[in-house]
């Protein structure tokens, strides 16, 4: 055992056979030897010798633990149930390995079974927890249920029964079992009588978190639509902690409710259950008044009572009342609130709520007003005032933000753009003597100023401004030589790299950014998009290879967090974890790693028709199933994680989702399609039928070539919606979600090639059937298919051709549609290759007979069929495209490699030494990416060549 922790599992091995020469039938040795072959790879080894053990039905402790740690590492959790099975039945009175049962059930998600193993637990041992485990797990059936009904009507009145008795034999204990009480009414939408459970008695149990029982009765109150005891509740907390933002919000909202159902305070008895009740404007007015007369007495700073105000305001603006409540001018309101937190990091988030309170006139005025109160002084020489100390710096930062917030930079023509540029990198490089201390961790205080520096630029860019973008690149690599642990600069830099077309840097900036679990989802998309249809094939596998380690592994994860959860009672985390899960399933980025990697897989490994047909068997792949759950698509990207400070028209709005969600689906259903048509080739070549016996062939290929037309149909149908889409010509902003590539592949005619093979399989298949004979009309379709496919890739090539990075005017442009071109291009003669080899398949039979005709008849010539030389013709053609493509492709290498960027005449004398420095380091990196990109295409095009020259008949 002290081997396996150790790692060395050769020496584990050698040991436990040492032992079982001696012990022959120690079990435990068995099994740990088992855990070293398993290590060592020797998977089917393990698991019978694991298999021998589990046949025995062992109880002694040491052979279960060891072999349960088998199990999880095979990953066949279902292995542990059965083995604790036959351990309770053998020592039926055992705690230990009944919890044990339990929690194994719990691995495998058998909640019905669950409950009866906690109720056996509860009946040899009568403790708490076990009745709740049981309790817990009905819940989970009523979750889990497909039918609302039954889960409503049976599993939570069940569980609330099993509940109620333990209330009624006052046996109740801990906390938890009284979060499970309320979590069964709050799901059953008795919502009073969880009312009175929080209320009561129970209640005070509700202690581990800090209001526990006032948030829980305040979200009864909101469902029972109680607004008055809402209104006192919120009002009440918002006396003990005048800074707690949730309790405003409920404020207001029951306030205007109120007001709107003209409800009046009874005369007599109190107000409500919770005291007081404010039900009209004067009494909201004067109770946030109240609070900025408290806050100006307390010892720190809060921030609540002043946006509280600026809240109301605009609660009332939006009821159309204007000034009648004397709140204050909200601009006058504003200044005063960043003369109290400009010089926080949280002032502009804060205030950035509440800008469209101000009227556009005003902006610039606004802006002035701020700028007058930060001490700033000049130095005589340079005319830039600059902040003497963080504090100043903050609030300098601050007002930048909100100029750019306010789109006072939007509207500035480019050489106001530029000057605002300098001067925001002149404040950036001052502001970097206040962080000389900081450790290489933190960031530096005016790293903000270069990456707005930075969204001015690509303003400039987006405008046609070509040499704009080289100065992003530039000054975020500067910005990440100060402060490396910037991610924001990362985050950028990818994008940035990504929209020119070099993915080699983005590879490394990515990493170091060190994304942790669910990241792997929300922002995986940044890398998985453009690594594969840029040409970096290696690194495109090694990102897909990333993200599917964290959604396989979050599947084994999720099980532990339960079991953890069942264990120390926190029940209401439980139903959590599994919509997490569920959430990470269901996922479109995992969906879409999924199908690239396989489609990535077979281009890198499928060279011949045999290994097509391996690897799709490895897969297990078959183009009759689809795993994808197009109904319940999650699309869990994270499109904010780049920082904008853009105004709200220029922002990405709920619209911008929606229609990137939509092109995202279309593009992985045509992106899915292709890869079940693939698959479906090697079932086609199978078993030859002879003629006329379709009706024998019930299962077989015949209904293989139904699925394949299927496919193709369904192909035509998402091809259409996805031209539709495009007809809509979206524009995103330039942070928001990147669009795909589905642009591209209908352009370029990629598109029309792809499907016009698929089409030429059903043909040949038909020739397959029917024979030589009487198919003179099939001959010349596929003849003709042959030189239309000829034709269109020549064109897809011809899209090809191009520099793919050019210096003008001193500046370098890149054009990276040329190398998404290129890519689709190999892709696109890969599936003319597998359909070629399927047609080969067909043929070479055919050919055979002949021949052994012609030696019966001793004839010198049997006419041989036209579909022979149509093939030839097209295999000899596809041979000197794919040789041009590949010499098309040296030349490229060559301009790369002879391009001297050093004698880029970087005209711009705006560039500091400092910053030429970077932009020789930019331009190289971006080189060496296309030089990369180019070699990678080049090497897969070559295996490609040698594929075609064993294909000739």
């Amino acid at each position: 055992a002290d081997y396996l922790d150790n790692g060395n599992n050769k020496m584990a091995i050698q040991q436990a056979d040492k032992l079982l020469k001696k012990h022959k039938d120690l079990h435990c040795a068995k099994v740990l030897k088992a855990i070293g072959l398993q290590r060592t790879g020797k998977q089917d080894e393990a698991y019978a010798l694991a298999q021998e053990v589990a046949a025995l039905e062992p109880t002694d402790d040491n052979s279960l633990q060891a072999l349960t740690i088998l199990y999880r590492e095979m990953h066949r959790p279902e292995l542990v149930t059965k083995l604790y099975e036959a351990a309770v039945k053998k020592v039926p009175n055992s705690e230990e390995y009944h919890s044990h049962l339990f929690m194994a059930y719990a691995r495998v998600g058998e909640y019905k079974k669950m409950q009866q193993a906690g109720m056996a637990l509860y009946k040899i041992v009568p403790k708490n927890p076990y009745y709740f485990w049981s309790v817990m797990s009905l819940i989970m059936q009523s979750i889990s249920a497909q039918d609302e009904n039954l889960s409503k009507t049976m599993f939570l009145p069940l569980a609330e029964r099993m509940v109620e008795k333990m209330v009624k034999e006052d046996k109740i204990e801990a906390e938890a079992e009284v979060e499970l009480y309320y979590m069964i009414l709050e799901r059953l939408e008795k919502y009073k009588e969880a009312l009175d459970v929080v209320r009561g008695k129970l209640g005070e149990k509700l202690t581990s978190e800090l209001q526990s029982r006032e948030n829980k009765c305040m979200a009864m109150y909101k469902k029972l639509r109680r607004w008055p005891e809402c209104n006192a509740l919120s009002r009440r907390l918002l006396l003990k902690n005048s800074d707690d933002w949730q309790f405003y919000i409920t404020y207001f909202d029951s306030v205007f409710q109120l007001i709107d159902e003209s409800w009046t305070p009874p005369a007599e008895e109190q107000h409500s259950l919770e005291g007081e009740v404010h039900c009209s404007v004067e009494q909201a007015v004067e109770f946030i008044e109240e609070r900025i007369t408290e806050e100006s007495k307390s010892s720190r700073p809060l921030r609540g009572p002043y946006l509280a105000k600026l809240e109301l305001i605009r609660r009332l603006r939006h009821r159309g009342c204007n000034d009648e409540y004397k709140l204050g001018d909200p601009e006058e309101l504003m200044f005063q609130y960043f003369k109290k937190f400009g010089d926080k990091p949280c002032c502009f988030t804060d205030l950035k709520v509440f800008v469209d309170l101000l009227p556009p006139s005003q902006y610039s005025k606004f802006i002035q007003q701020l700028l007058e109160v930060i001490p700033l002084s000049a130095a005589a020489e340079n005319e830039v005032a600059l902040p003497g100390d963080i504090k100043a710096l903050q609030q300098h930062l601050c007002v930048v933000q909100l100029s750019r917030l306010l789109g006072l930079y939007h509207t500035m023509d480019k050489k106001e753009k530029l000057t605002v540029v300098q001067e925001l990198m002149f404040r950036y490089r001052h502001g970097l003597e206040f962080g000389k201390s900081c450790l290489k961790t933190e960031l530096q205080f005016s790293d903000y100023y270069c990456l707005l520096a930075v969204h001015l630029l690509l303003d400039l860019w987006l405008e046609g401004e070509e040499a704009a973008v080289w100065q992003c690149l530039t000054l975020l690599e500067e910005g990440l030589a100060h402060s490396p642990s910037n991610a924001q600069f990362k985050l950028l830099l990818i994008r940035i790299y990504c929209r020119l077309g070099a993915f080699e840097p983005v590879a490394e900036l990515y990493s170091s950014l060190d994304a942790k679990h669910i990241q792997h989802d929300t922002i995986g998309y940044l890398l998985t998009r453009y690594a594969g249809s840029l040409g970096h094939y290696a690194a495109a596998s090694q990102s897909c290879n990333f993200a599917l380690r964290f959604f396989h592994s979050n599947q084994k994860d999720t099980s532990e967090y339960i079991i953890q959860a069942y264990k120390y009672g926190a029940f209401e985390k439980i139903p959590e974890f599994i919509a997490f899960r569920n959430r990470l399933n269901s996922s479109l980025h995992f969906a879409q790693v999924r199908t690239e990697r396989m489609l990535l897989d077979l281009l890198l490994e499928a060279n011949i028709s045999t290994s097509l047909e391996e690897s799709i068997k490895s897969m297990s792949l078959s183009p009759e199933e689809d795993d994808i759950p197009w109904k319940d698509l999650r699309d869990n990207r994270d499109l904010t994680v780049l920082f904008s400070w853009d105004p709200k028209d220029r922002d990405i709005s709920e619209e911008h989702r929606k229609l990137s969600l939509e092109e995202e689906t279309l593009w992985l259903r045509i992106r899915s399609l292709t890869l079940r048509l693939v698959s479906g080739l090697p079932t086609l070549s199978h078993t030859i039928q002879p003629k006329n016996s379709e009706k024998t062939a019930e299962n077989g290929v015949s209904s293989r070539i139904d699925t394949v037309r299927s496919l193709l149909q369904q192909l035509e149908a998402a091809v259409d919606s996805g031209k539709k889409f495009l007809e809509q010509k979206i524009q995103y902003p330039v942070l928001g979600p990147p669009p795909t590539r589905m642009a591209g592949f209908f352009s370029n005619g990629s598109c029309q090639c792809q499907t016009s093979l698929f089409y030429l399989v059903s043909d040949i298949y038909e020739l397959d059937t029917n024979g030589l004979e009487d198919s003179a009309e099939i001959q010349e379709r596929i003849g003709n298919s042959f030189k239309s496919l000829v034709e269109r890739l020549t064109d897809l090539f011809s899209k090809c051709k191009g520099d793919l990075i050019e210096v003008k005017d001193g500046t370098l442009k890149t054009h990276p549609n040329l190398l998404e071109n290129l890519v689709f291009f190999v892709e696109t003669i890969s599936i003319a290759l597998w359909v070629s080899s399927y047609c080969d398949s067909v043929l070479r039979p055919f050919k055979s007979n002949l021949q052994k005709k012609k030696k019966k008849k001793k004839e010198s010539s049997v006419a041989m069929p036209p579909v022979f030389t149509h093939f030839l013709d097209y295999v000899t053609e596809l041979q000197t495209l794919t040789s041009n493509v590949i010499d098309h492709i040296k030349g490229l290498e060559i301009i790369l490699t002879a391009l001297k960027l050093e004698e880029l005449s970087l005209k711009d004398t705006l560039l500091l030494q400092e910053e030429k420095k970077f932009t020789k380091t930019v331009q190289g990196k971006v080189q060496s990416s296309y030089h990369h990109s180019v070699q990678e295409i080049g090497e897969l095009l070559k295996k490609r060549l040698d594929t075609i020259k064993k294909l000739k008949i």
